[in-house]
C-alpha cells in the first residue's frame, strides 16, 4: 500500500496501517532530521517525535494538497528546526548568564571601594589612639576579646581596660565625624 493510502487508514485508528506506514517512512524521516539536526541522539528523539505526531495528527493530511511523503517529510523537518533553534537558544540563554555571572554588578564593586575607604579610615584614626588605647581596643574588637578577657591578657586591673577603651572610643567617635 502506497504512504498516502495508510495515512488515511492511521487517521481512522488503524494500527496495523500505521506499523506499515512506520516501516515505509521511519528511514526518511530519521535521515532527514539527521542532516539537521546531526547530533544522533537527538535525531532519533525528533524523529520519534514524528512518527508519533502522525499517529495523533493523521487526520490533518488532505490528500489534495500533496502527497503524503511529502506531507510528513515537511513535519518532519519543522520539527527538525524547531530542535535546532531551541539548542541554539539555550546555548545563548546559557552564554549570556555565564557572561554576567562573570562581571560583578556595579554596586558589588562600588560596595567594595566603599568598605576599602572605610576600612583606611579606620586604621588612620586607630593611629591618633595613644598605643595602650589602639591595644586595648584592638583585643576587644578586632580579635573578640571581653573587657575581661582583654584585662588578663595584659595583666591590667578591669577598670583601667574600662577607661581605655572608653577615652579611646571616645577619640575614635571624634575622629571618625559622631559616624561611630
Amino acid at each position: 500500500m502506497a504512504a498516502d493510502e495508510l495515512l488515511v487508514l492511521v487517521a481512522d485508528g488503524d494500527q496495523q496501517a500505521f506499523e506499515e506506514l512506520y516501516g515505509l517512512v521511519s528511514g526518511p524521516v530519521f535521515g532527514l532530521v539527521r542532516r539537521v539536526v546531526r547530533d544522533p541522539a537527538q535525531s532519533e528523539e525528533v524523529a520519534q517525535e514524528v512518527l508519533l505526531e502522525l499517529w495523533r495528527s493523521a487526520a490533518r493530511f488532505d490528500p489534495r494538497r500533496g502527497s503524503a511523503l511529502s506531507w510528513i517529510l515537511t513535519v518532519a523537518h519543522r520539527r527538525a528546526v524547531d530542535r535546532v533553534r531551541s539548542a541554539r537558544a539555550a546555548g545563548e540563554r546559557d552564554r549570556r548568564e555565564a557572561h554576567r555571572s562573570h562581571h560583578p554588578a556595579f554596586d558589588q564593586v562600588s560596595e567594595e571601594v566603599e568598605a576599602e575607604l572605610e576600612r583606611e579610615w579606620v586604621r588612620g584614626c586607630l593611629d591618633r589612639l595613644t598605643a595602650l588605647q589602639r591595644q586595648s581596643v584592638t583585643l576587644a574588637y578586632y580579635d573578640g576579646y571581653t573587657y575581661r578577657e582583654v584585662a588578663e591578657r595584659l595583666s591590667l586591673p578591669l577598670g583601667t581596660v574600662k577607661t581605655r577603651m572608653r577615652d579611646g572610643l571616645g577619640r575614635l567617635r571624634e575622629c571618625l565625624g559622631g559616624v561611630a
